[in-house]
């Protein structure tokens, strides 16, 4: 299927490659469907997460261990079933992360949204956004070298 990307311009993906999110995200409720690509020669630890309806709607997204942090929360029995997700192996964290407005030096470089992860059985290619209210995850820091 040929979408269209502001970022991409129109490219084509097939079909198996789309990701269905039946209660679209936050703010985005018509956006249901995505698909993930990485732009050429960059890391492929950052990916964005294009609409397929529509071509404004575009996410940087990466794991949390990319940023070196350990992130555990649970799912409840409905958003498991909502999933479709029977193995917990199947089920891939995302967060979704953009560039801070720079006004000063503590809202600089890259902020990640911690309280609203995407979790995508990969298997069934099913997701959701799910929303944390209170902190009730665990969330470990790594320092890295």
């Amino acid at each position: 299927m040929k979408i269209e990307s502001q970022v991409f311009g129109t490219v084509e993906v097939p079909e198996d490659k789309v990701i269905d999110f039946p209660a679209g995200l936050p703010g985005f409720e018509h956006c249901k469907r995505f698909a993930l690509a990485h732009e050429e020669g960059s890391s492929a630890s950052l990916f964005l997460m294009q609409s397929v309806e529509d071509s404004d709607a575009v996410f940087s997204i990466t794991a949390p261990d990319s940023l070196g942090v350990n992130y555990e929360f649970s799912l409840s029995d409905e958003e498991a079933e909502m999933l479709k997700l029977a193995n917990p192996a199947d089920a891939f964290v995302a967060v979704i992360v953009r560039k801070g407005d720079g006004a000063d030096p503590a809202s600089a470089g890259l902020r990640a949204n911690f309280m609203a992860p995407l979790v995508i059985n990969v298997s069934a290619r099913r997701g959701l956004q799910k929303i944390i209210n209170k902190l009730g995850c665990d969330v470990t820091l790594r320092a890295e070298g």
